[in-house]
């Protein structure tokens, strides 16, 4: 049927020819209209048009967003890129690159880049990339170190390292000249930068227990730390560099004294036993500590890097200063066990010096050994008045007072110090009943006479006896006495077979003369009566002569004329 067919029909026919241009839709057939009904005659053909392709595909936004925010990213990370510097260090425990952060006061201010070995494989160089924030740290003074977990005399430090891991620790330079490369520190610096305060420069004979890190002491409170040390070029001491943090650097002046507070310092004296410590720490880690002496002012405040001599014990840094020493020589002819370098060199309870080296010489003219001491004397010790009257040294005046006190019985003398250890110091004194001695003043250095301590004497005087007891011929005194003890009891034997019978019967008699001696001299006896009458008579008769003496004595004349009334 025509009517079945209706729109059907073009769309059927336009499957065995394609056209590229699409179909536009037809109108329904109107109501009223035949079996071959189409579009009435007086409507215009429909105009279609194709659609406009001018925007892209939605795929393509997602690509573009992600390449702008890459740009983005680089010009981001391009900008707040700083400079690349090089730190050497001597090994790289510890350090990843791309891991391993650079900080400053805990903040990130770098990462490590890379770490490459040196040409001569003999330090590591570590490539860090700085943050924008951190380019003025590119200079000459600035410090790196890495953070690890270390046990040093200050304490110990890196322990957050254990969780973290390590990093590189920096110490912000103040220099204005720009440095990309730079020698790593093996250990942490002491001080940083913006620590204020002053460092001082000390020297002394020996560094002791001290170290990197040992606490600095005034009044036994902890002002600063020893920041570095270095022996002398000489090697006769060791220089070392300290620290005082602020406000405790104005106790610093020009007149300070600073000494070793190291250890324990145990002495035995006439008080008892005095234990001197600064504190806990020193005993283990060493210390310094520093103060005016007692009575003086501290002067002016010190300025930054001021040389000061380091004092072995507060005594020592507490003495007037010395002044030149007087280097003598004393050969002493006996034993110097217990005599050690630096030993006391007394003068009546003043110390005036140290012996300063022990050695032994052969004296070819003598064919006998002598044990010369040197010693480094301070006369500036005997006080101001004994310095004011003492000539200079090396002058005529000195050499001739010299030769006086020594003719006078100055000598040196080794003398026990200590009971318990037997240490023995030097020293000086007058003894006038010394041996006669003479003393060069040309030589260098000058040599001084000495004399044996008195234990020496002693014992020299114990050796002579014993050697004249050696001398005593002792068995055949034994011998001797052995035949004359044999003789004497064959003597008595005899004795009282021979004699004690004789002897017996002389006691008899004597024994019966005595009792008639005793009963003669009894009370009652004629022999005491007669006597008694004897010597009443002789009683009598003196009066008689006393009556007459004193008759003469009054008349004298009597003795020419008689008694007055006697007749011629």
């Amino acid at each position: 049927m025509t009517s079945g067919q209706g729109p059907e029909g073009p769309e059927t026919s336009d499957t065995s020819t394609p056209d590229t241009t699409p179909a536009s839709p037809k109108p329904p057939a109107a109501s009223g209209q035949g079996s071959g009904g189409g579009l009435p005659p007086n409507l215009p053909e429909p105009v279609i048009e194709p659609r406009s392709r001018w925007l892209p595909s939605l795929v393509w936004v997602i690509p573009i967003v992600a390449a702008l925010i890459g740009v983005f990213l680089v010009v981001k990370t391009v900008s707040s890129r700083g400079p690349t510097v090089t730190i050497s260090f001597v090994n790289a425990e510890g350090l990843e690159p791309g891991k391993t952060k650079v900080k400053y006061k805990d903040v990130d201010i770098g990462t490590v880049k890379t770490i490459t070995l040196s040409k001569d494989h003999s330090r590591v160089l570590v490539d860090v990339q700085l943050t924008k924030e951190a380019t003025d740290f590119a200079v000459k003074d600035t410090r790196f170190w890495v953070v690890r977990p270390r046990v040093a005399a200050s304490g110990v430090t890196g322990l957050s390292t254990l969780l973290s891991g390590s990093y590189i620790g920096v110490d912000a330079g103040r220099s204005t000249e720009d440095q990309t490369y730079f020698v790593g520190l093996e250990t942490p610096p002491a001080v940083t930068g913006d620590q204020r305060g002053h460092t001082f420069t000390l020297h002394g004979e020996s560094l002791g227990s001290l170290d990197i890190g040992s606490p600095v002491y005034y009044r036994r409170v902890q002002v600063g730390q020893v920041t570095a040390f270095s022996l002398d070029k000489d090697g006769t001491g060791v220089t070392m560099q300290v620290f005082v943090n602020a406000p405790y650097d104005q106790y610093v002046g020009s007149n300070s004294r600073w000494w070793h507070a190291s250890g324990v310092d145990l002495r035995l004296d006439s008080s008892g036993f005095t234990l001197n410590t600064q504190s806990l720490a020193t005993v283990v880690l060493g210390g310094i500590a520093f103060q005016t002496p007692p009575n003086q002012q501290p002067g002016p405040q010190a300025k930054e890097n001021a040389t000061f001599r380091l004092a072995s014990d507060q005594a020592d840094a507490m003495r007037d200063p010395d002044g030149d020493a007087v280097h003598v020589v004393m050969n002493f002819n006996q034993s110097l066990r217990g005599l050690s370098v630096g030993a006391p060199v007394d003068f009546r309870g003043i110390v005036l010096g140290q012996v300063t080296g022990i050695g032994v010489q052969y004296d070819q003219k003598t064919h006998a050994f002598m044990m010369p001491v040197t010693i480094d004397l301070y006369p500036d010790r005997l006080g101001r008045r004994a310095k004011a009257a003492l000539p200079e040294q090396g002058s005529a005046a000195s050499h001739d007072m010299l030769e006086l006190l020594v003719k006078r019985g100055l000598r040196g003398q080794l003398r026990t110090g200590n009971l318990l250890t037997s240490q023995l110091y030097v020293a000086l004194d007058f003894f006038p009943k010394a041996p006669p001695a003479k003393v060069s003043a040309s030589n260098d250095p000058l040599e001084l006479p000495t004399v044996p301590n008195t234990l020496d004497e002693l014992q020299l005087q114990i050796a002579d006896i014993a050697r004249k007891l050696d001398k005593i011929p002792f068995d055949e005194i034994g011998t001797n006495l052995n035949g004359s003890l044999k003789n004497a009891n064959a003597l008595f034997d005899q004795l009282g077979k021979e004699v004690m019978p004789e002897v017996r019967d002389t006691l008899t008699q004597a024994k019966k003369t005595f009792g008639e001696a005793q009963s003669t001299l009894q009370q009652d006896s004629p022999l005491q009566s007669d006597v008694h009458q004897a010597m009443q008579e002789l009683t009598r008769t003196l009066q008689s002569l006393n009556s007459l003496a004193d008759y003469l004595e009054r008349h004298p004349e009597s003795l020419l004329r008689g008694k007055p009334g006697d007749k011629p």
